[in-house]
């Protein structure tokens, strides 16, 4: 009798280790599906456009894939990137992507899809940049007292910003305009304070056509070479990072880029106005 009650709790023990090893076998299927994620780094247009709502569902779909997105910034996505904290970046600033691709931390870089920036500001258009030259949209902002949003935060908007006014003959480090602003904040946010303060600024046309808190704003520049907007797609080296999850990422990439991704990057249209135009064979 005293061997069985010394046993008793050896034996109850190792059924609840042998019940939990079976637990977590037969649980283990269910966790491996939900490990079947990458992280995205993107940009703000990307996610507040509302394309990811329309296109990841369909990547899903066909691959069983998730795709978490972090939106920042394109500098900031190159940087979350750098680090191994996202397994694909997909951002819009060719030269700060060239750059990346320079550094190691991908192999590849791909075209997607393409649209434009536009300058909206107050229906009175009090500083007279109505038209499609943005050099002299520019210019006329530098000079004039009319307030101007700039995102001020490293994004691709930021820097083609920048070079708009460097084409300008602007120079901002030696001296900003009357009117410039910076927000330090993403797309959705900077046309926000556009809207409610009757200000410049210069957006991509996807959020734009997304934003509904307009109040006066309207487009007023749009149609100059100068403002065209590319977005690459890059994976994230392994090489760099070995826990990236390239194999599940280069899926993704491969995807955006196939016939397939582009036409329903083609298929998101708001009010039947299509967003952004894929270009992944140029």
């Amino acid at each position: 009798m005293n061997t069985t009650h010394h046993n008793t709790p050896r034996r109850h023990a190792l059924t609840t280790l042998l019940g939990t090893l079976l637990a977590a076998t037969l649980a283990s299927p269910a966790a491996w599906a939900q490990d079947k994620f990458i992280v995205m780094a993107s940009t703000t247009s990307t996610e507040q456009s509302g394309l990811f709502s329309h296109l990841l569902p369909a990547f899903k779909a066909a691959t069983g894939i998730d795709v978490r997105v972090v939106a920042v910034g394109t500098g900031q996505a190159l940087d979350t990137g750098r680090r191994g904290d996202a397994d694909v970046v997909f951002v819009h600033d060719t030269a700060a992507e060239e750059k990346f691709l320079a550094e190691g931390f991908a192999t590849q870089r791909r075209n997607v899809m393409f649209n434009d920036f536009v300058v909206v500001g107050p229906a009175a258009d009090p500083a007279k940049v109505k038209g499609r030259d943005i050099n002299a949209a520019f210019a006329k902002l530098a000079t004039g007292t009319a307030s101007f949003i700039s995102r001020g935060d490293k994004s691709g908007t930021h820097a083609a910003e920048l070079r708009l006014w460097k084409g300008a003959n602007v120079d901002l480090a030696a001296a900003k305009p009357a009117g410039y602003k910076e927000c330090g904040c993403g797309m959705g946010p900077a046309l926000n304070m556009g809207a409610s303060t009757g200000a410049y600024v210069l957006t991509d046309r996807g959020t734009w056509l997304s934003f509904k808190n307009r109040a006066d704003l309207t487009v007023l520049v749009e149609g100059d070479k100068k403002l065209f907007n590319q977005y690459g797609v890059m994976v994230v080296n392994p090489a760099k990072h070995p826990h990236v999850k390239a194999a599940l990422a280069q899926q993704f990439a491969d995807w955006v880029v196939s016939p397939a991704g582009q036409a329903n990057i083609a298929a998101y249209k708001i009010n039947g106005e299509q967003l952004f135009f894929p270009n992944a064979g140029q």
